[in-house]
């Protein structure tokens, strides 16, 4: 069963730590997992993956050194480590899941386009 499943959104203040969870089901368990965001009235973002073939991380300018993602592969799970947070890392937070990715810089790789399988999201807000 596909199924992506993320938790541990809330509020902090900016400065802050959260850590968000993306529980996934055995048939995406072989993919490529990444995180997005989205901020009211902006596109969403992609903002870290995991490769599945090598476990290697990559991350998008804005959150590299304050974001740190990685994955459980027997509990199915991958966490997204978000420290220092500021205002504008608010918004809905969802994991998703590729099958394939091109062999382009990690920026191509982020984009929405390429994920199969999608979590519902949850949310974060960082208060000033």
């Amino acid at each position: 069963q596909v199924q992506l499943v993320e938790s541990g959104g809330g509020l902090v203040q900016s400065g802050g730590s959260l850590r968000l969870a993306c529980e996934y089901g055995q048939f995406v368990s072989g993919h490529h997992i990444a995180w997005f965001r989205q901020a009211p009235g902006k596109q969403r973002e992609g903002i870290s993956l995991i490769l599945s073939h090598d476990g290697s991380t990559h991350y998008a300018d804005q959150v590299k050194g304050r974001f740190t993602t990685s994955k459980d592969s027997a509990k199915r799970t991958s966490y997204l480590e978000m420290n220092k947070l500021r205002p504008e890392d608010s918004g809905i937070y969802s994991c998703a899941a590729a099958r394939n990715l091109p062999d382009r810089p990690t920026e191509e790789q982020l984009h929405p386009g390429w994920y199969d399988y999608w979590g519902q999201g949850t949310q974060v807000t960082v208060s000033s």
